[in-house]
């Protein structure tokens, strides 16, 4: 099972369901076949911003608010696989068919760093405005594109 799948269902079972705290959650993902340890379920909750908050019917567990463009990144950012770069290009490549997303996603930052892009079914081609700052552009492209 890899991280990003058991990140989605944590989110699905939050965003879903009345969550009191991480035990009732681990029973919940052990009902999907999902088994994790308490450890990694911690590190998850922290990288996914989950806090547990008290309500008028007791406590549970919430995402924080984020906003459509946090939204939009994070999806984009679940489609690629890697990123790859030498001294003239950088390489993105994504699940199948989601190229096209990532490139478009890219070129709406209008960045000045990127010179364009060109998608094929599950790879990116990132044409940077300079060969001399590959590094920094694949890095901008990693922020850009790593979770919220």
């Amino acid at each position: 099972m890899s991280k990003t799948h058991r990140q989605r269902k944590i989110r699905e079972l939050v965003e879903t369901r009345k969550v009191g705290g991480q035990l009732e959650l681990l029973a919940m993902l052990k009902e999907a076949g999902i088994m994790v340890a308490q450890a990694t379920l911690s590190r998850d909750f922290a990288e996914l911003g989950i806090v547990r908050k008290r309500g008028g019917q007791g406590y549970r567990l919430e995402l924080p608010e984020a906003s459509s463009e946090d939204i939009i990144k994070g999806l984009v950012g679940m489609e690629v696989l890697s990123v790859a770069s030498n001294e003239t290009s950088i390489i993105i490549r994504t699940l199948p068919g989601r190229a096209h997303g990532v490139g478009s996603f890219l070129d709406r930052l209008r960045d000045s760093g990127i010179l364009g892009t060109i998608a094929g079914d599950d790879t990116v081609l990132v044409i940077p405005a300079s060969v001399t700052k590959i590094s920094a552009v694949k890095s901008y492209i990693q922020k850009s594109l790593s979770q919220p």
